[in-house]
C-alpha cells in the first residue's frame, strides 16, 4: 500500500474551540452580515463586494489595514457541506491564488471545534506566508 505524501511542510493549521453550537458558528462564517464583523486580524475592517457560498461561488472582499493599506481578497468555493466543511481557493484575485483553505466545524456538545487548514503549493510558499505575511499570527487574531 502506497502512503500519501505528507503535507505538513506546506500547511498551516489553526484550531479553536468556540463556545457556540455548530449551526451558529457555520452561520457566522457563511453569512455576509456576520463575517464582515469579525474576519481578519486585529485592527482590520472588511468591505464585502460579493459573497456566494456554494461550490463555484465567489467571495470578493477588501481588507482595510490599520496602516491605511487596502488588501484585495478573492475566494472561490470548491466544497460547501453545511454545517461541516468549507473548502476554497484564496488569493488576491482569480489569477493569483495563494492557498487552499479547508475549514471544518466539529460539534462538541454545545461547542464547536473549528479547524482552518491553509495548504500551499510548496514549502517555500508556506514559509513566506508564515515569515513575511505573518499568516499564523493573523489566523490566530482572526479567531
Amino acid at each position: 500500500m502506497k502512503s500519501e505524501p505528507s503535507v505538513a511542510d506546506r500547511e498551516i493549521v489553526i484550531s479553536r474551540v468556540v463556545n457556540a453550537p455548530r449551526e451558529l458558528v457555520w452561520e457566522v462564517f457563511t453569512r455576509r452580515e456576520h463575517v464582515g464583523e469579525w474576519w481578519g486580524p486585529n485592527g482590520f475592517t472588511l468591505t464585502i463586494h460579493e459573497m456566494d457560498v456554494r461550490p463555484g461561488g465567489v467571495w470578493r472582499f477588501i481588507m482595510h489595514g490599520p496602516n491605511g493599506v487596502d488588501y484585495p481578497n478573492f475566494v472561490r468555493y470548491t466544497e460547501v457541506v453545511k454545517p461541516e466543511r468549507l473548502v476554497f481557493d484564496h488569493g488576491k484575485d482569480e489569477k493569483h491564488i495563494f492557498f487552499r483553505m479547508t475549514i471544518t466545524f466539529a460539534a462538541q456538545g454545545d461547542r464547536t471545534v473549528v479547524t482552518m487548514r491553509q495548504l500551499y503549493d510548496t514549502p517555500e510558499a508556506r514559509d513566506h506566508a508564515v515569515k513575511v505575511i505573518k499568516a499564523v499570527e493573523g489566523g490566530n487574531q482572526t479567531f
